[in-house]
């Protein structure tokens, strides 16, 4: 069982501090997992607060057929899910301009400068941002969040031959967005 199952097991155990110990260690990463979905970091952050809540409310039994982080995930991508479906007008950029869109909000710029440390993959994220939205969502969870194609695969709801392929044409996608900026990231 990993830390953060522990931690959740805790907290339905009546320890608040393990919620904490959670909102603390996956915080930052699902709120940009989330920006991912919205391109907008303040309707990202309320997003992540509804997955948090969702904890609290409605406390989900976690079965571990995966990690916690996994399943924490899966639950986020829901909640966006469900969110855009309430709220169509959300999904489309129509009236923005791409750079609008590129551009970043001084609290994004914050979570992504406390998130990301290194430079090369600061400018992996501006790249990332550029592409289709399940590249960039495959794509984040694997090289930011570290997850394997099977998790992946039940974050997104898709199948594992299917995460791969969207992870082969993200990167090439990726590796063209990087080169148009004068950049070549090596670990592609």
């Amino acid at each position: 069982m990993d830390y953060g199952a522990k931690c959740y097991d805790r907290f339905l155990a009546g320890d608040d501090n393990g919620l904490v110990e959670i909102i603390r260690d996956y915080k930052d990463g699902l709120m940009l997992y989330m920006n991912g979905f919205s391109k907008d970091i303040y309707i990202a952050e309320e997003l992540t607060e509804e997955t948090f809540v969702k904890l609290v409310v409605k406390r989900p039994k976690y079965h571990g057929k995966s990690s916690f982080k996994t399943w924490l995930y899966a639950i986020g991508r829901n909640v966006a899910m469900d969110y855009f479906r309430h709220h169509p007008s959300m999904t489309s950029l129509s009236g923005q301009s791409a750079q609008a869109v590129i551009e970043m909000t001084a609290a994004e710029k914050s979570l992504e400068a406390a998130y990301i440390m290194d430079e090369q993959k600061l400018a992996l994220h501006h790249a990332l941002k550029k592409l289709k939205t399940e590249y960039r969502q495959a794509l984040y969870l694997s090289y930011f969040e570290g997850f394997q194609n099977g998790q992946i695969a039940t974050i997104m709801k898709k199948n594992k031959r299917q995460v791969e392929n969207l992870l082969y044409r993200g990167k090439q996608s990726l590796k063209t967005e990087l080169e148009k900026e004068g950049f070549i990231y090596e670990e592609l």
